[in-house]
């Protein structure tokens, strides 16, 4: 007699090696990489994902002959609430075999190219002192890189900047991080202590030129009704310090260096902004609907304390 839940409806019944097959199935694409990666024959991991199937009554990969795997919009939809699951069974496993004492077992998260440099020294050794028993692995990227992480599964948090994260994505803020301007030490603005945008309209900008964060910088300007002069764009954070120290204009950034020198050798001078503009944040973010393991939501608070902001992971499922 198949198992019932207490309003008598009947109760699926899979197996956890079956939506593990089905997982590394759809993350890869094809059949014969899921059973490389689990070390499994082909057809084993054909005969869960059908038996998955026939269980749920509803088609979750097509099969191309030339094509590999794609996913269903149900396949899709089962795929994003699965990576969760399986996060937590092996939480769950790793918290049975350690009498539920201490974290372990892996955590992968992914952090902005430009935070990196800031954020991950202190915080992997923070990290790593408190909870020694967890794998983290980091994983740089720019801005659609991490989106597209997040929604594949390739890690559990991004640490990233507010803009453009869209509906799919839930977030905390981990760090806020003032906009300064940066000249060159004979600047004729370098003795001062802050300066006003409208100030350094007739000079050329060295724009660090990334996805967003350009459009981010370019908008500060707007809001004080000023065009930007660009002389030189950059993907590259320390290029832009670099051509700054050599005169070639001045740039506007978040981030600031413990030192003021830049990779050529060249010093710059970093000057606040007299203008009234908003801050940019860090935040750490996760597909909307997931439910962090106790590793990432342990890296979220450790993030924040890097960030010197308050403990406050526990409001995140209000």
């Amino acid at each position: 007699m198949a198992a019932q839940d207490r309003a008598g409806n009947r109760l699926p019944n899979f197996t956890l090696v079956q939506l593990r097959y089905f997982a590394a199935a759809a993350e890869h694409g094809s059949m014969t990489a899921a059973a490389r990666e689990l070390v499994v024959s082909q057809s084993a991991v054909s005969t869960a994902v059908a038996q998955l199937e026939k269980e749920l009554g509803v088609q979750l990969l097509l099969r191309h002959h030339a094509r590999g795997l794609a996913l269903t919009p149900a396949g899709r939809e089962f795929y994003t609430e699965l990576r969760g699951f399986l996060a937590h069974s092996q939480e769950l496993a790793d918290a049975a075999r350690n009498a539920g004492q201490t974290l372990m077992g892996e955590l992968r998260v992914g952090m902005f190219a430009t935070i990196a440099p800031f954020m991950l020294p202190g915080l992997v050794t923070q990290y790593a002192d408190r909870y020694p028993r967890v794998d983290l692995t980091v994983i740089e990227a720019e801005h659609a890189e991490l989106k597209k992480g997040l929604r594949d599964g390739a890690f559990e948090v991004a640490v990233m900047y507010s803009y453009d994260l869209g509906t799919e994505l839930r977030c905390v803020p981990v760090a806020t991080i003032p906009p300064y301007v940066l000249v060159p030490v004979g600047h004729r603005l370098a003795g001062r202590r802050s300066v006003s945008l409208a100030e350094l309209a007739g000079d050329r900008l060295v724009l660090l030129d990334l996805p967003h964060t350009a459009s981010y910088f370019r908008s500060l300007f707007a809001q004080v009704g000023v065009e930007p002069t660009i002389g030189y764009r950059s993907r590259l954070f320390e290029t832009v310090r670099s051509m700054v120290a050599a005169g070639h204009g001045y740039s506007i950034l978040n981030q600031r260096p413990a030192s003021d020198e830049s990779y050529s050798g060249g010093p710059v001078v970093a000057l606040r902004i007299k203008d009234e503009l908003p801050t940019l944040d860090a935040v750490a973010a996760w597909v909307d609907g997931a439910r962090l393991t106790r590793k990432a939501m342990a890296f979220i608070e450790q993030c924040r304390a890097i960030g010197g902001l308050e403990p406050g992971i526990g409001k995140l499922d209000d």
